[in-house]
């Protein structure tokens, strides 16, 4: 609970840090390559890390690096490039470049991070001996980081309510549905992951669900014959930020690219990347062309 909401500010901080005039490098960018280094420090000391408190490690891969990196957000932005939705003014060749771009860069920089963050825990793993761990928490310690997490995320009620309404559609609307995408993707990768060797159909089934989703959203947001309340604005926005944000993850995707290798991590890849965009085309294609994003909004933000 407490990883996937500090995982999805984590992701809206740094994407916003990164979102200014002359950017060189695109927002999500630098969320996706953070998550990836987590990722790739945590698979190292995964025995460590288990031996010591368990549901720590899956606290800070499923939880943490899975709701900070977003396949979603990330087949959206190429969706976004190959149409040009910003008008900018370029010829449509560049548009596919951008495209591409969008699609090679970002696998380029999270698996470079993955590979990184698995350099950087061989410096770290010999901290994590059996003489140098401290002591696994007692149970009284355990119940109490258990309500502690409940606690965190029962706390997400009140800050929607009680925080400035600015503060909705920008951050705590989506810390509300962080942890329901968290357990969806987790839940399905538990009951799916398995069914099919050498192709994890519980992350391919969260990450194509997400999107479609996400496509979903993005429709209700823009497309409607009255405007839209802010609050159901607040709400669309949580959902596109949080619950499709943190079911769909790259940190996992790019850690089964690393460990399938070969033609097989290369057909799973084109599969996830090929379903996400023909998702994307069917649900999010027909209100662009027909002019209701992103030049129609109906939806206003408190």
């Amino acid at each position: 609970m407490p990883a996937s909401v500090f995982g999805v500010l984590a992701r809206l901080g740094l994407t916003a840090l990164a979102t200014y005039d002359g950017r060189s490098v695109f927002p999500l960018a630098y969320a996706q390559a953070v998550g990836c280094l987590v990722m790739g420090i945590a698979l190292r000391i995964k025995q460590p890390l288990g031996q010591y408190y368990s549901p720590l490690y899956t606290a800070l891969t499923t939880g943490f690096c899975g709701s900070l990196t977003t396949f979603s957000g990330w087949q959206l932005d190429i969706f976004n490039a190959w149409l040009n939705a910003a008008n900018n003014r370029r010829a449509g060749l560049r548009d596919a470049l951008d495209g591409i771009g969008q699609t090679v860069f970002t696998l380029s920089i999270s698996m470079a991070a993955l590979q990184f963050g698995l350099y950087i825990s061989f410096l770290v793993l010999p901290s994590f001996s059996r003489e140098k761990m401290i002591p696994r928490p007692r149970r009284l310690v355990r119940y109490c980081i258990v309500l502690i997490a409940v606690l965190i995320y029962a706390g997400t009620y009140p800050t929607y309510f009680l925080m400035s309404p600015h503060f909705r559609h920008q951050a705590t609307a989506a810390i509300l549905f962080s942890f329901p995408g968290t357990l969806t993707r987790y839940l399905l990768s538990i009951h799916l992951n398995l069914r099919i060797q050498a192709f994890p159909l519980g992350t391919f089934a969260a990450n194509t669900l997400g999107t479609a989703l996400l496509g979903a959203f993005h429709v209700l947001q823009n497309l409607s014959a009255n405007p839209l309340s802010p609050n159901a604005c607040n709400v669309l926005q949580g959902l596109i930020d949080g619950y499709c944000g943190c079911l769909t993850t790259v940190s996992t995707f790019a850690a089964e690219l690393y460990e399938m290798g070969g033609w097989s991590g290369l057909r799973y890849g084109f599969i996830s990347w090929g379903v996400s965009q023909l998702l994307l085309l069917v649900i999010l294609g027909p209100s662009f062309w027909a002019g209701h994003i992103p030049e129609h909004k109906s939806c206003v933000f408190m």
